[in-house]
C-alpha cells in the first residue's frame, strides 16, 4: 500500500433530481498526499502529505501549509537525534505524515510522521502554527515503522481539560521499543511530561498491548498494520491487516499469508480486557478478498439504505477488500467494496463471547503466543472480552479490475451518495 497520488477527491454535493454536481479539487504536484480530516463544524479540511500539512477551506481552497520536512534522521537512531548523538549517518530524510487527527478538546491538529521515531507535532487549527512538538521522552515515540498506511488512532473526548488517543501502529521488529496497540493522555500543555503518557500504568498492567518476544521469534516478519480506526458510542474499533501465523505455519511452501481483522474495545477500559478481534472479509463468486485496503464508518443516506432494507441512520462500516491473502504490500489489482453495519459486527462480537462473562472458559489470540488469557464478568460495564470471534457477512459491490488501488482510500460519505474510492491515478470511482 502506498499514499495517495496527488489528487484527493473529498465531497460529493447532493441535489436529487438534478444534473450532475461540479466536484471542487485540490492538486498538488510536487508530494504525495497520505491523509485528511474534516473539521466537523467549520468543514475545513486538513490533508496530510509527505513534507507537508495543508488546510483547504471546504471548497478545496488552499488555505495554509505547514513544513515538516525533510529531516537529519535515520531509521536506526532510538532516542532519536534530536535528544542524544547518534552513531549511525544521518541523512536528508522525507517526513511521510503517519497520523493525522482533530483534537476538538485541545484545539488543535494532532500531526505525526514517520522521522525520529514517530514524533507528532501539535499545530494550530485557524494557522497551522506549531504548538508543539514533544520528542525528549520514550513516551512521545509512537513508532518505528515508515510506511504510511500502517498507524491509526482515535481520539476519545474525557473532560474540558483533557483527551485521550488511542493508537494503533506496526512496529516494525521494535517490540520492546513501542506497543501495537495503546491509549495515550493528551494533556492541554504540549510540552508537559505527561503528554502521550500511557492512560494508565502499575506494575502489572496498562494501557497498552505488546507483541510478545515469542511471537517475533517464530514469525520475525509478524506485524499488526491498522488501516482505519474510529468510534462509536462507548466502543473503540481499529481495521487490521496481519499476518496468519497458522496458516503460514502450515503451508510447505513458506508463503506468507495475511488476513483482516476488526479490533474492538471499551473507550473506558483502562487495562485493555475488554479487547477482541475477528477476521473480516468478503467472498465474491467463491472467490475470497481478505486484505483489507480502506474503511469509513457513515450513514448510509436514503437511497442506499432502501436498497439495503436498513434504517437511514444505521452506521455503516464501508470496506474495500483486495482478492486473497497474500501480496501485502503489493496486493491484487481485483478489488471488491463491501458494507457492513455496526449493529451487525457488534451482534457477532456479543454472541462469541457471551458465555465467556458467564466465567466459563480460557481465551487466546493467535498471535499471543504462550498467555493464557481468563474472562473477566465485567469490565466498566462494557461487554466484551480478550479473545477472537467469528466475522459478520457483508453486502458485496465489485470494483473494476482495470484500475490500480494501491492505498484505496475511502475518503467521505455525505448525504445521499455513497462511496468516492480513489485509485493510483488520482481518479475517483
Amino acid at each position: 500500500m502506498g499514499p495517495l497520488q496527488s489528487l484527493l477527491l473529498l465531497f460529493l454535493t447532493c441535489s436529487v433530481g438534478e444534473g450532475a454536481s461540479v466536484f471542487p479539487t485540490f492538486a498538488v504536484s510536487d508530494t504525495s498526499l497520505t491523509h485528511l480530516a474534516v473539521h466537523k463544524h467549520t468543514g475545513d479540511v486538513y490533508l496530510g502529505a509527505v513534507n507537508r500539512i495543508f488546510k483547504l477551506s471546504e471548497n478545496l481552497t488552499e488555505l495554509r501549509s505547514h513544513l515538516t520536512g525533510p529531516i537529519a534522521d535515520n531509521s536506526s537512531c532510538y532516542p532519536p537525534p534530536s535528544v542524544r548523538v547518534c552513531t549511525h549517518k544521518l541523512s536528508p530524510t522525507d517526513n511521510v505524515n503517519r497520523l493525522l487527527l482533530i483534537d476538538y478538546t485541545g484545539k488543535r491538529v494532532v500531526a505525526c510522521g514517520s522521522v525520529w521515531q514517530g514524533i507528532c507535532q501539535f499545530l494550530r487549527l485557524d494557522d497551522l502554527f506549531k504548538l508543539g512538538e514533544p520528542h525528549h521522552r520514550k513516551e512521545h515515540y509512537l513508532s518505528g515503522a515508515r510506511e504510511p498506511d500502517s498507524m491509526a488512532g482515535v481520539i476519545v473526548d474525557q473532560d474540558v481539560e483533557q483527551s485521550k488517543l488511542f493508537i494503533g501502529t506496526s512496529i516494525d521488529g521494535k517490540s520492546e521499543y513501542f506497543p501495537t496497540l495503546s491509549s495515550r493522555r493528551l494533556v492541554q500543555d504540549e510540552e508537559s511530561a505527561e503528554m502521550f503518557r500511557l492512560v494508565y500504568q502499575d506494575e502489572f498492567v496498562s494501557s497498552q498491548i505488546k507483541v510478545p518476544s515469542d511471537t517475533l521469534s517464530l514469525h520475525p516478519s509478524f506485524d499488526i498494520y491498522y488501516v482505519y480506526g474510529f468510534v462509536s458510542k462507548i466502543f473503540v474499533y481499529f481495521l487490521t491487516l496481519q499476518l496468519d501465523t497458522q496458516q503460514t505455519l502450515l503451508d510447505a511452501t513458506g508463503e506468507k499469508f495475511f488476513t483482516s481483522k476488526i479490533v474492538r474495545m471499551c473507550s473506558g477500559d483502562l487495562e485493555f480486557y475488554s479487547y477482541v478481534e475477528f477476521p473480516i472479509g468478503c467472498t465474491k463468486d467463491g472467490v475470497e478478498y481478505r486484505l483489507i485496503q480502506s474503511a469509513y464508518l457513515s450513514r448510509p443516506g436514503r437511497k442506499l439504505a432502501q436498497a439495503l432494507g436498513i434504517p437511514e441512520d444505521e452506521e455503516v462500516l464501508f470496506t474495500v477488500f483486495s482478492q486473497g491473502q497474500k501480496n501485502r504490500s503489493n496486493p491484487p489489482r481485483e478489488s471488491v467494496l463491501c458494507l457492513f453495519t455496526l449493529s451487525q459486527i457488534n451482534l457477532h462480537i456479543k454472541m462469541r463471547i457471551q458465555s465467556c462473562y458467564h466465567g466459563e472458559g480460557k481465551l487466546s489470540l493467535p498471535w499471543l503466543l504462550n498467555k493464557e488469557l481468563f474472562c473477566i464478568s465485567t469490565v466498566s460495564g462494557c461487554i466484551g472480552a480478550f479473545t477472537e470471534a467469528q466475522g459478520p457477512s457483508p453486502w458485496r459491490f465489485h470494483l473494476s479490475s482495470q484500475e490500480h488501488y494501491p492505498s484505496h482510500h475511502l475518503s467521505f460519505i455525505e448525504l445521499c451518495h455513497t462511496v468516492l474510492c480513489g485509485c493510483a491515478k488520482g481518479r475517483r470511482e
